[in-house]
């Protein structure tokens, strides 16, 4: 009796130990969300007064009135969007025909450019932004759409991703289907790649969140307002000695509802790709 008792006092500390750190995580993760929208809603007094004030003494709009005249958020929307999805559409496409070739080809050379790829992903992407620069400015497309897109048109973290689920997929199914009179590219893109939904949707979704946060690039290559991304354009609010940062945080808030309407509607698939992205 005293061993059951016990273990059920025992079941219940791990329980509420569990619950608690995971509620503090919660709160300590959604804390600088909550204090952005009270933000918003104050003061330029009040946002930097010390003690900070918690809530605003008078709850406001005119700092989302300000944001949206300040800022051409139809153009900053649009841009973001075709960022992300040619993003998106680009690092699918090339890194599902990359990872497969290194995973199930052989051809001459395979391991010294796979391990230039190994290369690429180890080295932070600062130090790529002056020869990428230099790249579209030559060819006179800085200020465009192509621009934003340009650095994720190969992604050396997909081509690594999509490499190893290949690599998981057993080779009598590719050997299955050259039998039944499929040549490489049939089996690619008959037999292979629709074996690879999950971690395909998995890279989606970390192309499309890190593709939407993405701030130094779209800032060095588009110095046009108007073909600025919301986190560039965001950034332009900052002033360099004050800022105004009820507006500031008004205009994060506009940048994020799209993000958090796609989480909403699509959250499932965001949880199963994560999911199935930490089980292979």
């Amino acid at each position: 009796m005293k061993s059951t008792d016990s273990l059920r006092r025992s079941y219940a500390i791990n329980k509420f130990l569990t619950y608690f750190f995971l509620i503090l995580g919660a709160v300590i993760m959604i804390f600088p969300f909550v204090w952005m929208i009270l933000t918003s809603s104050k003061t330029v007094p009040e946002s930097m007064q010390i003690p900070p004030t918690i809530f605003p003494a008078k709850w406001m709009l005119d700092n989302f009135k300000e944001a949206i005249a300040s800022l051409p958020f139809g153009h900053l929307y649009w841009n973001t969007t075709l960022m992300v999805f040619f993003r998106v559409i680009c690092a699918v496409l090339f890194s599902s025909m990359a990872g497969y070739a290194f995973a199930k080809l052989k051809f001459r050379g395979k391991g010294l450019l796979f391990g230039i790829v190994l290369v690429q992903m180890s080295l932070p992407s600062q130090i790529f932004i002056i020869p990428q620069y230099q790249m579209v400015a030559k060819m006179g497309m800085a200020n465009t759409i192509f621009a934003l897109v340009f650095p994720g048109l190969v992604s050396a973290f997909g081509v690594f991703f999509l490499r190893q689920t290949y690599m998981s997929i057993p080779d009598e199914v590719g050997e299955a289907a050259y039998l039944d009179g499929c040549n490489q590219w049939q089996t690619f893109y008959k037999v292979m790649f629709p074996l690879t939904g999950t971690s395909v949707a998995a890279l989606t979704i970390f192309t499309a969140v890190f593709a939407y946060g993405d701030l130094m690039w779209p800032l060095v290559v588009n110095s046009d307002l108007k073909m600025m991304t919301l986190s560039s354009g965001l950034s332009t609010l900052k002033g360099q000695f004050s800022t105004n940062f009820p507006v500031l945080m008004s205009g994060s808030l506009l940048a994020m509802l799209p993000m958090v309407v796609l989480y909403l509607i699509f959250q499932r698939q965001f949880v199963e790709g994560i999911a199935g992205t930490g089980g292979k």
